[in-house]
């Protein structure tokens, strides 16, 4: 009862006029930083943060606008996944590999419309979680140590497998073309140059916004080129603008169970919603993907990591509120927002700033009520997108992507590291090779490789460390379950076919 009284002093500071104005402002800016791809979460809370703080914006108000960007930008990450094929950060990778065949099927609409409703259970489940459950699954997060993320990291490059069932092998390419690119630049532990070539814009790695406007925006306008001299080239006709209450309960049980696993994944620092996303995709298509339906256009494969991501948003607020330790790279942004103000979050947060924790999470109610609100009306206008002229929409494209390209770090060099990546990406789609494997190797790469040189340092290079303690097992069984029930459960099938003959 006494969280339920807190949580209702939180929304007495949210249904403050300027508050309230607020959320508004924070979920419209949010949806249009998510949904114009190279900006993101990270990027629309960097850019307001000085802002906030140079208006006086009491803290609590600056937390509210702020979170709500970030929220709003997972919400928003779909409508360009799902209409350009183009993620617009690492949570919506996965949303492409049914959101965008969706579209070419002249189903923009109820993808827009059942993302828009994954996206809001989502991030509803995750902030029941924040409201109840947060020092519980602080206390389960402290224990992960560096052995038990490196094993997570193994856990979700093993979902990879299950990603083009047909031919894992080529998912892993992927992964070792991800990891390729992720590896260049100076070796953070080390300080030796890896696969830099002597220059210099090389050092600091490939930026993250150059690899995804690359493999996915710059591949996919010459795709779009090719396809527009095809004389079988057909712009998709849009049939409905609205989702059905039948589609939303054909995928209810795939949105609870991503919810869940999204939170949980959130809730554990230094993951992200590119975990969330792939994990929960991965293994939905394990459990519902009986016709091989994933991957073409299937509604579950788009409800999956959609109400992931949105619920790793609101998880990822967990470690930052009771540990001070940032659940993402946003939350990293949210965590520096705080300590300009002089606030130091960890467990006597709750008890020293009731009315800043309560009121960020009141206002997360508030919010995602607001960002539904907000969507449906507009779906109609996002899928005009569509039927805008190939001779406009192309180029519109592709000068948006490199505009957020060079924003970064203005650098002409960015712009063409994004154009040979994309050509070598049109190869790879021409070949039949997913992106959605390369893009996860990249992220993850340099997480899962730290985490091993600080395992090794605790273990003093014994690798049984890897090997110890519940989290680790755990996490093993999983990864040996993704590879080997797939083909334990088609042998008994096949035997149970032959002795039904």
């Amino acid at each position: 009862m006494e969280v339920l009284t807190l949580l209702g002093h939180g929304f007495g500071t949210v249904f403050q006029p300027i508050n309230l104005f607020l959320v508004f402002l924070g979920s419209i800016l949010g949806t249009l930083f998510g949904a114009l791809p190279g900006l993101g979460p990270i990027n629309g809370v960097a850019i307001l943060l000085p802002i906030c703080y140079t208006l006086g914006l009491p803290v609590e108000s600056s937390l509210i606008l702020l979170s709500g960007i970030y929220y709003g930008a997972e919400f928003g990450g779909r409508i360009s996944s799902i209409l350009l094929n183009v993620p617009g950060d690492a949570g919506a990778v996965f949303t492409t590999l049914d959101g965008y065949p969706l579209a070419q099927k002249g189903l923009a609409g109820p993808a827009l419309a059942l993302s828009g409703v994954a996206s809001f259970i989502g991030g509803t489940i995750a902030i029941v979680g924040l409201t109840f459950f947060a020092p519980l699954l602080a206390t389960f997060a402290i224990d992960f140590g560096p052995s038990e993320y490196f094993v997570l990291m193994v856990f979700a490059f093993a979902t990879v497998s299950a990603l083009m069932g047909s031919n894992p092998v080529k998912s892993l390419v992927g992964v070792a073309i991800g990891w390729m690119i992720g590896i260049v630049g100076v070796d953070s532990t080390t300080g030796v140059m890896r696969f830099s070539f002597g220059e210099a814009e090389l050092y600091d790695g490939f930026e993250f916004l150059t690899v995804i406007v690359g493999f996915f925006a710059v591949s996919e306008i010459l795709l779009m080129l090719e396809h527009h001299s095809s004389e079988h080239f057909a712009m998709p006709k849009i049939t409905r603008i609205y989702v059905t209450f039948k589609e939303i309960l054909y995928c209810k049980w795939t949105i609870l169970r991503s919810s869940v696993i999204g939170f949980v994944v959130g809730v554990l620092p230094g993951t992200g919603a590119s975990i969330a996303s792939a994990v929960s995709y991965t293994l939905e298509q394990k459990l519902v993907d009986k016709e091989g339906t994933f991957g073409t256009g299937d509604m579950r494969g788009l409800a999956a990591p959609e109400s992931a991501n949105n619920a790793c948003a609101g998880g990822a607020l967990v470690p930052m509120l009771t540990l001070g330790v940032p659940g993402s790279a946003t939350t990293a942004v949210l965590l520096g927002a705080l300590m300009l103000y002089n606030i130091n979050p960890g467990p006597m947060l709750f008890v020293d700033q009731p009315v800043l924790v309560w009121g960020l999470i009141a206002s997360m109610y508030v919010g995602n009520i607001m960002l539904l609100v907000i969507n449906f009306p507009l779906v109609r206008v996002f899928t005009k997108i569509l039927q805008v002229p190939y001779w406009l929409l192309v180029p519109s494209v592709i000068v948006l992507a490199f505009v957020g390209v060079y924003s970064v770090n203005s650098s002409t060099f960015s712009l063409g590291m994004a154009t040979l990546l994309g050509v070598l990406g049109y190869f790879l789609r021409k070949l039949h090779y997913p992106m959605a494997p390369v893009i996860l190797g990249f992220v993850l790469c340099e997480i899962m490789e730290d985490n091993l040189r600080r395992a090794f340092a605790m273990s003093g290079g014994e690798a049984d460390i890897f090997f110890k303690g519940s989290i680790n097992i755990t996490l093993w069984i999983l990864t040996l379950a993704i590879f080997f029930v797939p083909m334990i459960s088609k042998f008994i099938s096949k035997k149970y076919a032959l002795g039904k003959k």
